[in-house]
This record gives C-alpha cells, structure tokens and sequence, in this order.
C-alpha cells in the first residue's frame, strides 16, 4: 500500500506505476487553486496523506467537491459496490463535525421507525495528532446529496460510515455508503485506512 496525497494545489490526477499512488487534485479552476494555494501557505504548510487498502479502485470525483473517490467492491450476495468518498471544501468551511454527524445520521431511516441516533455509533479519537471523529450506523438510506451512493431499492439495508478528519488546512470529510454485508466486508480496511491518515 503506496501514500497517496492530497494536494490543494495540484489540477490533475497523475498516474503511478501502481493504482494505489497519485495525487489527487481539487477539480478547481487555476485562479482558484492559486487563491486557495496562498491562503492555504499562510495557515499551514502540508498535506493530508493516508495509504489506499489493497482492493479499492480509484474512481474519477463526479463532482467539485470531491476530492478522492473509491470503488470497494462488493461481498458475495450483493448486488452493488460500496462508494467511499472523500470531501474537501477549504479552510474553514463545510461545517462542524457534530454538525456533519447528525446530518449524515439523519440521512438513515430505521425500518422500525426508532431514531437513527438512537443506534448510531460515535467516536472521536486522535490519529497521528489529528481529531477525527467518526460514525457508523445502518439501516435504510436515500442517498442524502450523493444519488450514486443510494440503493436502487430504498428497503434495501445499508450501512454508512464517515468521519470527519481536523487538519491546519481545514476539515476533511470521508463518507461511506453500501450494502451492510459489503461495508461490513471491508471493515478493517476502512478502519486502517483511517489510522494512515496524517499531515505532514
């Protein structure tokens, strides 16, 4: 498992001789990325880094605000992958972690009816000098902003996971969504994937 970083400069994503390496760009225009460049100089120097597991295929970000995007594949029985997607939204912005939280907890419905909170799983813990605070919960989920996260069947059950990573450059924000069986599948991945993360 190779690094793979995050720049906040950089506009394309350039290819390695492995799948697992690169640096991933923010899609943003060259006045823009210069602009939040200076800023970005002024509050810290450093990148986010973390090592992409063994299995997971890079995918092109769909939109703007995405700045990595992967491909877990799914677990025998199920009938989609599972999408993990990484966000960055520049310093200062995209709102609190606890703001995050209740929001993507919001986006499960319980099949009886009980509050997703009741049944979600938070924590908050240091990783490599870095807070990140994170979250697991399961049950029916509609997509929330991310229509290619969501199930074809909305009674399907899945299981999102997420977190929220505080780096000098502002927060980072890691969401992933797929079939119970396929996110469960890829747990200790997930889990190494977020005690790589550092800055530096």
């Amino acid at each position: 498992m190779l690094k793979t970083t995050i720049s906040l400069c950089a506009l394309v994503i350039c290819c390695g001789c492995s799948k697992n390496s690169g640096t991933v760009g923010t899609n943003r225009t060259a006045a823009q990325a210069s602009t939040s460049s200076a800023q970005s100089s002024q509050t810290a120097a450093g990148e986010l880094r973390y090592k992409v597991p063994e299995g997971w295929t890079a995918e092109k970000p769909t939109s703007e605000m995405r700045v990595a995007q992967y491909k877990l594949p799914k677990a025998a029985g199920d009938s989609k992958d599972a999408l993990l997607v990484v966000y960055y939204f520049g310093q200062g912005q995209g709102g609190s972690a606890e703001a995050n939280i209740d929001r993507w907890i919001n986006q499960i419905q319980q099949p009886d009816g009980r509050p997703s909170k009741e049944r979600a799983k938070t924590e908050t813990l240091t990783v490599n000098g870095l807070q990140v605070s994170t979250v697991d919960v399961g049950g029916n989920y509609a997509g929330g902003m991310s229509p290619d996260s969501a199930p074809a069947n909305n009674k399907s059950i899945y299981r999102l996971r997420a977190a929220v990573i505080d780096t000098p450059k502002g927060s980072y924000f890691v969401k992933l969504t797929g079939p119970e069986k396929t996110v469960s599948h890829w747990d200790q991945a997930y889990n190494d994937y977020l005690k790589s993360f550092e800055f530096k």
